[in-house]
């Protein structure tokens, strides 16, 4: 039942999604017909455009076929291009998929370590330190931190491309970008969350056993505050597949998030639709794999 509950929770959510996508994406100001064909094109083309594309038919009507199609896979055609959506979406993806799992696991590897390190120095100078650092990393947004990085690191230093995807580095300073802003995140999320369990009884007993405050820490402490922890890798996972669109954008990454900005200059509205319903899939599918780690980690909430 739980199970019947969550799925119907995850469909609920994706048709909200594509209604309110398809909603105001029709009533963003532009047409896509003038688009292609310009605004000196006579009426007679534009008219037997906008029927060949569908554009003719009421809104209602259109969100039930494009729903219609999508019951059966089909995601449509590229208003633009004529080429089907799903290999746009297969082509991209990846490289999505490639940038949010590096930037998660920057952002893991900086910043559960320091955390750690916070939580063991707390009220001494090195938390003060590591505290200023991850509250400045979180303030510091994506359209900002990325040109930042592109300007020292590739145009003064030269040591990494300015942007594209070229070679094998040129997914460093994206990743980057995305991944300080979760260490940060998740600096804070750790050491929080370990000064409330240090100070437990079974981790001053575990220590009164004679146990090095390292086997305590990784063995006790840090998997009873892992909870908190999951919760914040998980949304950020979401959200990293979700704000790629201004990273990929800014470092010429062509991703989904990319390729949903050009649909939305293009007015070609089967893309952005495919691109916002593969976006809204990734994170609440990251949020199912969120809960099953729950239970994995606690088996408190096993059996609840």
């Amino acid at each position: 039942m739980n199970i019947i509950k969550r799925l119907t929770s995850l469909l609920t959510v994706i048709f909200g999604v594509l209604l309110l996508t398809f909603l105001l994406i029709h009533l963003v100001p532009g047409d896509p017909v003038d688009v292609m064909l310009g605004e000196s094109a006579n009426m007679a083309d534009r008219e037997a455009l906008r029927a060949d594309l569908g554009l003719h038919q009421p809104l209602a009507k259109q969100f039930g076929s494009y729903l219609a199609k999508l019951m059966h896979g089909d995601l449509g055609l590229s208003i633009h291009t004529q080429t089907p959506i799903i290999d746009l979406i297969q082509a991209r993806y990846p490289a999505t998929l490639k940038l949010a799992l590096l930037s998660l696991l920057i952002g893991i590897v900086i910043g559960v370590p320091l955390g750690i390190f916070s939580a063991l120095k707390a009220g001494h100078w090195q938390d003060f330190v590591v505290t200023i650092v991850s509250v400045r990393l979180s303030a510091m947004p994506a359209f900002w931190l990325g040109p930042v990085l592109m300007l020292i690191f590739a145009v003064w230093l030269g040591w990494l491309p300015v942007s594209g995807m070229d070679s094998g580095t040129s997914i460093i300073l994206p990743a980057v970008t995305l991944g300080f802003g979760l260490s940060a995140i998740l600096t804070r999320m750790t050491r929080t969350s370990l000064l409330e369990v240090l100070n437990d009884d079974y981790i001053r007993t575990a220590l009164a056993k004679g146990l090095s405050e390292q086997t305590v820490i990784l063995r006790h402490a840090l998997r009873a505050a892992l909870l908190p922890i999951i919760t914040i890798v998980g949304l950020q996972m979401g959200s990293l597949l979700a704000g790629t669109v201004i990273t990929e954008t800014i470092f010429s990454w062509d991703g989904v998030g990319r390729l949903l900005v050009e649909s939305i200059e293009k007015r070609d509205y089967p893309v952005t639709q495919a691109c916002v319903l593969m976006i809204a899939l990734s994170y609440v599918l990251v949020n199912l794999a969120t809960d099953v780690l729950y239970r994995l980690a606690d088996p408190r909430v096993r059996h609840a």
